[in-house]
């Protein structure tokens, strides 16, 4: 892949860039991958061991068929492997996507959770809801961010529901 693990280390701007771009890259690629696997057949043999949980908690993240975490997985190493980063920037990204996505399964929305000041992170509220609805209805299928879901419309049935709540919480004060 054209890994480098020798001196110097890169700087904090190519180290933030290629982090920022295996981010964007991986959502788009786990986007669809993830979609795929939520079609009837691919749910039934594959998906559904991961989704044995339908309240998640942070180890669930790495539950999964041995097929889904090879489909998948191809997310997260396609950007490394298209941009031969130095080994410490492998390690970040790696350390960063782990912990996010353990985040995203919690069932917590922490104060210090990244959708508290990302405004197009998804977190756990995003993820949770996507773990409570069957198959291919279930939408939210994005890994960190929710762009794709809402360029191709599969977090209607969340943001209803958000809105809902929001509405409920108001007419409580």
């Amino acid at each position: 892949m054209g890994m480098r693990s020798t001196l110097p280390l890169p700087s904090w701007k190519v180290v933030s860039t290629q982090v920022l771009f295996y981010f964007i890259l991986e959502d788009f690629v786990f986007y669809w991958g993830h979609r795929v696997l939520h079609t009837k057949w691919l749910y039934k043999h594959v998906h559904s061991v991961h989704h044995e949980y339908a309240t998640p908690f942070g180890l669930t993240s790495e539950y999964a068929h041995p097929a889904e975490i090879l489909f998948l997985g191809f997310a997260t190493v396609i950007g490394p492997a298209i941009t031969g980063p130095h080994l410490i920037t492998l390690y970040l990204w790696i350390s960063l996507r782990i912990l996010e996505t353990v985040e995203a399964h919690s069932g917590y929305h922490f104060p210090w959770s990244p959708s508290n000041f990302l405004p197009l992170y998804g977190g756990s509220d995003f993820h949770d809801y996507h773990h409570r609805l069957l198959y291919t209805k279930s939408g939210n299928y994005s890994s960190t961010f929710v762009y794709m879901d809402w360029l191709f419309g599969t977090d209607k049935g969340y943001r209803k529901l958000k809105m809902l709540k929001e509405q409920e919480c108001n007419k409580a004060m």
